[in-house]
């Protein structure tokens, strides 16, 4: 697999669900196979064992979606397998080091937490610079570009 920095931006397109290609979703539930091609003929690749874990939609195909995990890995999914809730993995291309979670979207706000690389977050808004997270009870501001699971510059509530 190959390792993987912050999502760069990519030029996004209209998929035929409507919704925009590429896009951030996460797995609903556990465990979660991803398969070689899109039907259930295909050999499974890799499974989730945790719901939650984001993944980026990059293709759509009747009811199959192909995603990219954090490592770089791509395969393919059932749709109804997928859930619309945000979250993100903090710095996953780093080994070591924690990212400073902020009380305020601002770089000399206190800092809340220290979280470790690869902490899975609840995203609940991105402001385009700063994303608000929660992971096990404690809330706070995140940079963007510190995440796996929200585009740079990306804005949603």
């Amino acid at each position: 697999m190959l390792g993987a920095g912050p999502a760069a931006a990519q030029s996004q397109q209209i998929g035929p669900s409507g919704l925009p290609l590429p896009r951030f979703a996460s797995t609903k539930s556990s465990p979660v196979n991803i398969r070689m091609g899109p039907s259930r003929d295909h050999e499974i690749a890799w499974t989730f064992v945790k719901p939650g874990v984001p993944v980026e939609i990059t293709q759509e195909f009747d009811v199959w979606l192909r995603i990219r995990d954090s490592e770089g890995a791509e395969g393919w999914v059932q749709k109804t397998l997928l859930s619309g809730r945000r979250t993100a993995l903090v710095a996953p291309w780093e080994k070591k080091g924690n990212t400073p979670l902020r009380q305020e979207p601002q770089p000399t706000a206190t800092i809340v937490a220290e979280v470790e690389p690869g902490v899975l977050v609840d995203i609940a808004e991105c402001n385009g610079r700063w994303c608000r997270v929660s992971a096990d009870g404690t809330k706070g501001w995140i940079e963007q570009g510190r995440i796996w699971g929200a585009y740079p510059d990306e804005v949603f509530r």
